[in-house]
Protein backbone atom coordinates (compact mmCIF):
# COMPACT_ATOMS: atom_id res chain seq x y z
CA UNK A 1 0.00 0.00 0.00
CA UNK A 2 2.83 2.46 0.78
CA UNK A 3 4.36 1.90 -2.61
CA UNK A 4 1.06 2.73 -4.25
CA UNK A 5 0.72 5.89 -2.16
CA UNK A 6 4.27 6.91 -3.07
CA UNK A 7 3.53 6.53 -6.77
CA UNK A 8 0.25 8.42 -6.43
CA UNK A 9 2.05 11.18 -4.52
CA UNK A 10 4.72 11.44 -7.21
CA UNK A 11 2.08 11.49 -9.93
CA UNK A 12 0.18 14.28 -8.16
CA UNK A 13 3.38 16.25 -7.64
CA UNK A 14 4.31 15.84 -11.31
CA UNK A 15 0.83 16.86 -12.41
CA UNK A 16 0.93 19.99 -10.23
CA UNK A 17 4.44 20.95 -11.34
CA UNK A 18 3.57 20.93 -15.06
CA UNK A 19 1.51 24.16 -14.96
CA UNK A 20 4.19 25.81 -12.84
CA UNK A 21 6.87 24.76 -15.31
CA UNK A 22 4.76 26.02 -18.20
CA UNK A 23 4.26 29.30 -16.38
CA UNK A 24 7.99 29.64 -15.79
CA UNK A 25 8.68 28.81 -19.43
CA UNK A 26 6.21 31.47 -20.57
CA UNK A 27 7.77 34.01 -18.23
CA UNK A 28 11.24 33.07 -19.45
CA UNK A 29 10.13 33.38 -23.07
CA UNK A 30 8.71 36.84 -22.38
CA UNK A 31 11.93 37.90 -20.67
CA UNK A 32 13.95 36.55 -23.60
CA UNK A 33 11.83 38.52 -26.07
CA UNK A 34 12.28 41.69 -24.02
CA UNK A 35 16.02 41.11 -23.85
CA UNK A 36 16.19 40.50 -27.59
CA UNK A 37 14.38 43.79 -28.18
CA UNK A 38 16.78 45.59 -25.84
CA UNK A 39 19.80 44.04 -27.57
CA UNK A 40 18.44 45.08 -30.98
CA UNK A 41 17.94 48.62 -29.70
CA UNK A 42 21.44 48.74 -28.25
CA UNK A 43 22.94 47.42 -31.49
CA UNK A 44 21.10 50.12 -33.44
CA UNK A 45 22.29 52.79 -30.99
CA UNK A 46 25.84 51.43 -31.19
CA UNK A 47 25.75 51.69 -34.99
CA UNK A 48 24.53 55.28 -34.78
CA UNK A 49 27.23 56.15 -32.26
CA UNK A 50 29.83 54.59 -34.53
CA UNK A 51 28.65 56.78 -37.39
CA UNK A 52 28.68 59.83 -35.14
CA UNK A 53 32.20 58.99 -34.02
CA UNK A 54 33.39 58.78 -37.62
CA UNK A 55 31.80 62.15 -38.41
CA UNK A 56 33.29 63.79 -35.34
CA UNK A 57 36.71 62.32 -36.08
CA UNK A 58 36.58 63.66 -39.65
CA UNK A 59 35.52 67.09 -38.37
CA UNK A 60 38.36 67.06 -35.81
CA UNK A 61 40.88 66.17 -38.50
CA UNK A 62 39.62 68.99 -40.72
CA UNK A 63 39.82 71.46 -37.82
CA UNK A 64 43.35 70.28 -37.00
CA UNK A 65 44.47 70.94 -40.58
CA UNK A 66 42.79 74.35 -40.57
CA UNK A 67 44.42 75.16 -37.22
CA UNK A 68 47.87 74.22 -38.53
CA UNK A 69 47.32 76.38 -41.61
CA UNK A 70 46.29 79.34 -39.46
CA UNK A 71 49.28 78.87 -37.19
CA UNK A 72 51.55 78.87 -40.23
CA UNK A 73 49.93 82.10 -41.46
CA UNK A 74 50.37 83.69 -38.06
CA UNK A 75 54.04 82.71 -37.96
CA UNK A 76 54.60 84.11 -41.43
CA UNK A 77 52.79 87.32 -40.50
CA UNK A 78 54.72 87.76 -37.25
CA UNK A 79 58.11 87.39 -38.85
CA UNK A 80 57.30 89.97 -41.52
CA UNK A 81 55.81 92.46 -39.08
CA UNK A 82 58.50 92.10 -36.47
CA UNK A 83 61.16 92.94 -39.05
CA UNK A 84 59.34 96.08 -40.08
CA UNK A 85 58.84 97.21 -36.51
CA UNK A 86 62.52 96.88 -35.73
CA UNK A 87 63.44 98.87 -38.82
CA UNK A 88 61.00 101.64 -37.96
CA UNK A 89 62.22 101.85 -34.37
CA UNK A 90 65.81 102.27 -35.42
CA UNK A 91 64.88 105.11 -37.74
CA UNK A 92 63.02 106.97 -34.99
CA UNK A 93 65.88 106.74 -32.53
CA UNK A 94 68.35 108.40 -34.87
Amino acid sequence: MTRKNTWVGLAVAAALSLPLTACKDTKTLQENEQLKAQVAGLQKENGQLGNDLESITAARDALTKENEALKAQMKAGKTKRSGKKVASRTRRRR
